[in-house]
């Protein structure tokens, strides 16, 4: 058996253990030798990663546009009053997923390593640590639900409404960090499958729970919005026992116990945290700074407000890809630099990224040249549709370079190399996208300039990222 080094990863058991978790990994992984000596397998391993993902997330999309349509049916003071909350909540939980980067990073590392027990550990301590964020947010969500639903500029008549909704909704933020917690720490074994299952679960719950609890079926009265969050706190919680359900099952690709040392450990604890805080800033950064870009188009007057709602929709379908095989790529060269094998971590960014490419290559065809068609199933305004068609022909040539940036920058995390990901944000957001997006606007550019200053945003980041990634320095991080 070799020695461990406080500050690194060391192989434990051998191949012996490494072989052991790998029989307890999701279905068709590989060895880390074996994707260094077949390109095939590695071009399987990184497609069996990032497909779970990509349909989750583009589910949980299509989920979420079901979700507001529904409560939507109801009144216009329902759907502003559930907009006005989703805000808050989305830029909470999205600070709180970032958070998780460290845990991915962290059990990826072990899990390359051979080190069974060290990744159990690790992921007891984020356990642990989203318990106490959890019941943190939850409490004080619940406390403050009416300042913060007045503080995002609820009028009389929706004040009430969106009060009692972020309520109810803030209850199931335990259970939301629970998932979020655990599928980050799946991710880490290279398990994509699973949280896919659970969220995949608990949003089709949701929406059955919604048309239950919304308009009075089956014997139960109509709750309206009240309703809509209680189906989403249920079905929240439904997701967080399967996800517990997920590590603590016998030969499972963890398996806990309860009887197993949940006390904090300060070092595991303090590598969790200086690889996740870096990616929770950013994030803090992206959805601050997107609020920005809105307000600021939000000045061009209302059709133009239209046309760029109906972009939005369209761009966040477009990074879907990128975000995928970001994933895949943190979870394999985790474990590639946990294997001590830097050349194999290397070539998984870049064989993520050039698969990722071929996809974004291919939305780029269908945004450029059916632009129009897609915006036609929004509205019927010609105005609207020709200034959206335009901008997605931005959307389309950017591809390339916001897939390279989503995919390399995760491989990046999983190397626990996530402060250059904040830089680029920070500089990409707010002294590209915001700057430039105020000046075109100011040139009479009007929504294509907004589009523009968006699409050198995702150019400096490509470059930067990039850059970043080929000097080969993330390889020497220690997490």
């Amino acid at each position: 058996m070799s020695r461990k080094n406080e500050d690194d990863v060391i192989i434990d058991e051998g191949e012996k253990g490494h072989q052991e978790i790998l029989e307890n990994v999701a279905r068709q992984n590989f060895s880390i030798e074996e994707l260094a000596q077949n390109e095939s397998l590695l071009n399987k391993r990184i497609w069996t990663l990032a497909w779970p993902a990509m349909l989750e997330l583009l589910l949980m999309s299509l989920f979420g546009m079901i979700d507001m349509v529904m409560v939507g049916n109801i009144n216009e003071q329902s759907l502003a009053a559930v907009g006005l909350s989703n805000q808050p909540t989305q830029l909470a939980l999205a600070v709180f997923q970032a958070l998780n980067v460290g845990s991915t990073a962290l059990v990826a590392r072990f899990i390359g390593a051979g080190d069974k027990e060290k990744a159990k550990a690790a992921v007891r301590q984020s356990l642990v640590l989203v318990l106490i964020m959890g019941t943190a947010i939850s409490i004080l969500g619940f406390i403050f639900a009416g300042d913060v639903v007045a503080f995002m500029g609820a009028e009389p008549d929706v004040l009430p409404l969106g009060t009692v909704y972020f309520q109810i909704i803030s209850v199931g933020w335990i259970f939301t960090t629970i998932s979020m917690g655990m599928a980050a720490v799946l991710r880490g074994v290279g398990d994509t499958m699973t949280p896919m299952r659970y969220n995949i679960i608990s949003n089709s719950l949701n929406v059955l729970g919604n048309y239950i609890l919304i308009y009075g079926k089956l014997g139960f009265p109509a709750m309206g919005v009240a309703g809509a969050a209680l189906s989403t706190t249920i079905t929240r919680g439904i997701a967080a026992i399967m996800a517990l359900y997920a590590i603590y099952k016998p030969g499972s690709s963890i398996g806990l116990s309860l009887k197993d040392n949940y006390r904090f450990d300060k070092d595991l604890l303090k590598r969790l945290l200086n690889v996740g805080l870096p990616s929770a800033a950013e994030q803090l950064l992206l959805r601050t700074g997107q609020l920005v870009f809105v307000r600021t188009v939000a000045s061009l007057g209302t059709s133009v407000i239209a046309a760029h709602q109906i972009v939005l929709n369209v761009f966040s379908i477009s990074f879907t890809p990128g975000m995928a095989f970001g994933m895949a790529a943190t979870t394999l060269v985790g474990q590639s630099l946990g294997a001590k094998r830097p050349d194999i971590a290397e070539r998984c960014g870049y064989e993520a990224r050039r698969i990722g490419m071929y996809i974004a290559m291919s939305m780029a065809v269908v945004f450029f040249f059916f632009g129009s068609y897609i915006a036609d199933l929004f509205t019927n305004e010609p105005d609207i549709i020709a200034m959206a068609a335009t901008s997605m022909k931005i959307i389309a040539v950017i591809q390339p370079m916001q897939s390279t940036q989503f995919i390399l920058a995760g491989a990046l995390r999983g190397a626990g190399d996530t402060r250059w990901p904040l830089y680029s944000s920070f500089i990409g957001i707010w002294g590209i996208r915001i700057v430039l997006a105020k000046l075109f606007i100011e040139m009479g550019w009007g929504l294509v300039g907004a589009w523009l200053a968006q699409g050198c945003d995702q150019i400096f980041r490509s470059i930067f990222i990039y850059s970043r990634y080929k000097t080969g320095h993330w390889k020497k991080i220690r997490v």
